[in-house]
C-alpha cells in the first residue's frame, strides 16, 4: 500500500471515529445514582380490589412541608424516587372516592417503602386518616444490613465520639485485628472476614474512601462529620446493588442532618477524668497510681428555617443546619 492510499485509509478511520463518538455522546442518557436516598411506591385500589387509573399521590416532607405529586399508571402504581431520609406524608385522591392520608411514613437509607391505599367512594373533600405501620419483612431488597438511627447515634457510648464505631453492631461486623496503621483505634471494621481497606464509605452518597494510605491515622474515609450531624447510616454487608460497585466487603452510607420548619439545638460536654476511674488489677497489685486522664469534649449544633426578620422568611423554603 503506497503512502496516499494509505493517508487516505487513516482519514476515514479518524472520520468514522469522530462520527461515532459524537453519536455515542449525544445519544448517552446520565445516570445519577441516589444512594443515600430512598423510594416510596405503591398501588392504590379500590374496595373491590381493581386498580385505579390517574389517583393523584402527594407526598409531603412532615419537617420541611416541601411536597410532590404523581399519579397512578394504569396499573394503579406510583414511585417516589430519590425520596431523601425522613418522616413522610402521603395523600391519594380522586374524583368520585374518599381521600386517603397516611401520616409517619418513615424513609431510612437506601429503604425502599411500600405504601398501598384503598379507596373507598364518596366526596374528595371527605378524608380518612391511616396510621402508617413498619413493614415487617423488607420485599424490595434483598440487600443484608441494618440501619443504624440518629436515636443510637447520640445515646450509645463513643470512646473518641466516632460513630463509625457503631457499624459493629450489624450483624458479620468485628473490630479488624491491630496492626502498625492502628486501625481499630480510628473505628474501622471489618466484615465477613474482609480486611477494612474493602469497605466502600459513602456521605450523603458521594464518595467518602481514603485513596492512599494513612499511616498517621489509620483512617480508611477522609471526612468524619460530628456525631451530631449524622441523621442515620446503614451497614450493608452483603447482596447490595451494582450502583455501590468498588466494595468488596462492607458498604457504610451515612447521610447528614438537614434543618427544618422548626428551630432546634443541643450544647453538649463528653467528661472522661480519672477521678471517676477505678484503678486496675495490676495497678492495685503493684501500688502503681492511676495514669492521668483530662479529657472534656465540647459542642452544639443548631438548626431550623432561614429568616431575616422584614426581609426573608424561609420557613418551607430554605433552611440551615451547623455544629462544632
Amino acid at each position: 500500500m503506497n503512502g496516499k492510499a494509505l493517508s487516505a485509509l487513516c482519514g476515514r478511520v479518524s472520520v468514522w471515529t469522530l462520527a461515532s463518538l459524537v453519536v455515542l455522546l449525544c445519544s448517552a442518557a446520565p445516570i445519577r445514582a441516589q444512594v443515600d436516598a430512598g423510594t416510596i411506591l405503591g398501588t392504590v385500589s379500590d374496595a373491590s380490589g381493581g386498580t385505579i387509573h390517574g389517583a393523584t399521590v402527594t407526598l409531603t416532607n412532615e419537617g420541611t412541608n416541601a411536597s410532590l405529586a404523581t399519579t397512578t399508571g394504569s396499573d394503579g402504581t406510583y414511585k417516589f424516587t430519590p425520596v431523601k431520609v425522613g418522616s413522610y406524608k402521603l395523600t391519594a385522591t380522586i374524583q368520585g372516592f374518599s381521600t386517603v392520608t397516611q401520616r409517619n411514613i418513615t424513609v431510612n437509607v437506601g429503604q425502599d417503602v411500600v405504601v398501598d391505599f384503598t379507596l373507598k367512594p364518596g366526596s374528595v373533600s371527605e378524608t380518612v386518616e391511616v396510621a402508617s405501620s413498619i413493614p415487617v419483612l423488607e420485599t424490595q431488597d434483598a440487600s443484608v444490613g441494618q440501619v443504624i438511627d440518629s436515636r443510637n447515634v447520640d445515646n450509645l457510648p463513643l470512646n473518641g465520639r466516632n460513630f463509625t464505631f457503631l457499624a459493629q453492631l450489624a450483624a458479620g461486623v468485628n473490630t479488624p485485628q491491630a496492626d502498625t496503621r492502628g486501625n481499630a483505634a480510628s473505628g474501622a471494621f471489618s466484615a465477613n472476614g474482609l480486611r477494612p481497606a474493602q469497605n466502600n464509605y459513602l456521605l450523603d452518597g458521594i464518595d467518602n474512601n481514603s485513596d492512599t494510605v494513612d499511616f498517621l491515622n489509620g483512617t480508611n474515609f477522609v471526612v468524619l462529620p460530628p456525631v451530631d450531624a449524622v441523621e442515620e447510616f446503614k451497614v450493608q454487608t452483603s447482596d447490595f446493588s451494582a450502583e455501590f460497585g468498588r466494595s468488596g466487603a462492607a458498604v457504610l452510607n451515612a447521610t447528614i442532618k438537614s434543618g427544618t420548619n422548626n428551630f432546634h439545638g443541643a450544647a453538649w460536654e463528653f467528661f472522661r477524668n480519672d477521678k471517676l476511674d477505678a484503678a486496675d488489677f495490676f495497678e492495685n497489685a503493684g501500688g502503681t497510681p492511676k495514669g492521668e486522664l483530662r479529657q472534656n469534649q465540647f459542642g452544639f449544633t443548631a438548626g431550623g428555617p432561614v429568616v431575616l426578620p422584614k426581609v426573608f422568611n424561609g420557613r418551607n423554603k430554605l433552611f440551615f443546619l451547623c455544629g462544632l
